[in-house]
């Protein structure tokens, strides 16, 4: 009768291959999201040749592409550690990672807390933010797209507190020579039915003129984007926490295994450091 063969017990310091995996195939996700994110950012400062004409730098805090770019940047290198740190099972990597994840909870945690007790500093500085969006609109195509998004497919609004807000912009005040001259832009314009994938970008021309002959309210959103937006947060305020919540959920779920995996990573050094310390 052979002997009976002994069961493998698994050392409480390795790491468990599932939670490995697990953690490098997440952030491989995140890898390359960040990757994509990043080109797509760096292509489209190019595009405008932000880096030939240095006088835009001065508002690139505003820039949308900037904004890619700084969120891809820190994606990339948040999934590279946690994707190499996990598959290599590198303690300072994941360190980093555990550091990154634990910063990101933080600040988003306390945004959360002083965006409830400074809401009108905040509505100033949105306020402050979208009235140099409209002072620039024809001069950053990034801006203007996003502006006109806001506008037209978001908010359905005009201007921070109505229309007349555009007459900050050279082009749409009422002392311009230009076309645009006491109008607004398309994205105000009311879109009619059966005509929504076709716009009609003359639609805002002379709408702020006394002698409009046609009723305003009809053509244009006559609401402010400010007031706009509270209401949407207003009623949306349970998905907008609900995915609040969601996000942070994931990301200590994140966190707690890869902090296990740091520990047990370790602890396989400090018993390998031990052995040789005896075996000398």
């Amino acid at each position: 009768m052979p002997p009976p063969r002994k069961k493998y017990r698994r050392d409480e310091s390795e790491v468990s291959c599932c939670l490995k995996y697990l953690i490098f195939g997440f952030n491989v996700i995140f890898w390359l999201l960040g990757l994509f994110i990043l080109g797509v950012g760096v292509w489209a400062w190019s595009e405008k040749e932000t880096l030939s004409n240095l006088s835009r730098l001065t508002r690139v805090a505003l820039d949308p592409a900037f904004l890619l770019v700084v969120v891809g940047t820190l994606t990339f290198i948040i999934g590279f550690t946690g994707c190499v740190g996990a598959l290599r099972e590198n303690t300072c990597l994941l360190a980093v990672y555990a550091i990154w994840l634990a910063a990101i909870l933080l600040v988003e945690i306390a945004a959360g807390i002083l965006g409830f007790i400074f809401k009108d500093w905040i509505k100033g500085e949105a306020t402050s933010g979208f009235q140099s969006f409209i002072v620039s609109y024809r001069e950053d195509p990034d801006q203007q797209n996003l502006i006109d998004w806001i506008q037209e497919r978001w908010l359905q609004c005009c201007g921070i507190e109505g229309p007349r807000d555009w007459d900050k912009n050279v082009y749409f005040n009422c002392n311009s020579t230009a076309r645009e001259a006491c109008g607004v832009p398309f994205s105000c314009c009311k879109q009619s039915v059966g005509l929504l994938y076709f716009r009609n970008t003359q639609c805002g021309y002379d709408v702020r003129k006394p002698e409009f002959p046609q009723d305003r309210g009809l053509v244009i959103y006559e609401k402010g984007c400010l007031r706009s937006g509270e209401e949407w947060v207003e009623a949306n305020l349970i998905p907008v926490a609900a995915v609040g919540v969601a996000v942070a959920i994931l990301q200590v779920s994140t966190y707690t295994p890869n902090i296990a995996v740091v520990i047990n990573c370790m602890r396989i050094i400090t018993h390998t450091y031990s052995y040789v310390l005896i075996a000398g």
